[in-house]
């Protein structure tokens, strides 16, 4: 970077901003970790960490900010879940995120860079490849909510990044992600032979190389990329084989009719959870790749090394 960095990481505790805050220390950044609640583990020495109010609320920025020139802001509701009213995620995902980006305006930040979400932009499927040149449509609470922070940070006049990144994959990760694992673990065979929805993938490793580039890169300020490993799209089935291979087993697909599922979850008003599993979404992070990022790897590569990485950790353990 042209000047030393001190970075104020939110959502630091989570699943991304810990592999984050490790990053960003690990490239020579001096950063502040801000939590709800002290996490149960230890950052890096000499990582900062502060404490701030409920998202919810309005609290002051300020001490949070002191003597930070760049933000990333990853806290939030991350997540489309059932049971989460419209207001709570505009509450935390939309008011939090103009009170902080208004905040880093006055106090001088010469950077903030939001990590969004494809659901930004699209809802859980895609009927062609996403790119930045598409409108955003968004089809949830969660979606319009983050949309709606991108548009609070753009109007703050802080120099911004917003990146939209797909499903992400990594150790510790949670979410629909960690419910791919789980399946991929089972030893009994799967009925997902027939499931050749392609869905991109983005890997931490390179969420982390993509950050580090716009967080250096200033031609990327006032810029929205999407972000998504490289290379084509792996349908569902791909993944699961994928994942057995890693693990030195046999893929143990066998064939099911796709309507066999979807037409159940539809009829129970579960479209959505149908369209995340059973849908396609190809998302082309070209723009950031011409932009100048170099992604360390495909998504192929990415979970191979994702599961020897928790072979290694168990046999350690």
């Amino acid at each position: 970077m042209s000047r030393p960095s001190r970075i104020l990481v939110t959502g630091a505790a989570g699943f991304l901003g810990r592999a984050v805050v490790a990053g960003l220390t690990r490239g020579g950044s001096s950063v502040r970790a801000a939590v709800r609640r002290p996490p149960p583990f230890s950052f890096a020495d000499g990582v900062e960490v502060v404490e701030h109010g409920d998202l919810a609320q309005d609290f002051d920025w300020r001490p949070l900010l002191e003597g930070v020139n760049r933000v990333v802001h990853l806290a939030g509701i991350a997540h489309a879940g059932r049971g989460i009213a419209a207001e709570r995620y505009d509450q935390v995902n939309r008011q939090a995120t103009a009170r902080l980006a208004a905040a880093a305006a006055r106090a001088g930040v010469v950077h903030f860079v939001l990590v969004s979400s494809i659901r930004a932009q699209s809802g859980a499927a895609a009927d062609h490849m996403l790119s930045e040149r598409d409108a955003p449509a968004p089809t949830d609470d969660y979606g319009r909510s983050k949309l709606a922070a991108e548009g609070e940070v753009r109007a703050a006049g802080v120099p911004f990044t917003i990146l939209r990144p797909v499903v992400l994959y990594g150790p510790g990760v949670k979410g629909n992600f960690a419910t791919l694992l789980r399946v991929a673990r089972s030893p009994m065979p799967l009925p997902l032979k027939d499931f050749v929805n392609r869905r991109s993938f983005l890997g931490v490793n390179n969420f982390l190389s993509a950050l580090a580039f716009v967080l250096d890169e200033a031609a990327g300020r006032g810029e929205i990329y999407v972000a998504a490993d490289p290379g084509p799209a792996l349908p569902l089935a791909d993944v699961v084989a994928t994942l057995r291979k890693a693990q030195r087993r046999r893929p143990l697909l066998v064939s099911l009719p796709t309507d066999f599922v979807e037409i159940p979850l539809r009829l129970i008003g579960r479209a959505e959870l149908w369209e995340r599993f059973g849908g396609e979404l190809v998302v082309d992070p070209g723009k950031l790749i011409a932009a100048g990022w170099h992604p360390a790897h495909d998504t192929r590569a990415g979970l191979a090394a994702l599961l020897q990485a928790a072979a290694l950790r168990a046999a350690s353990a």
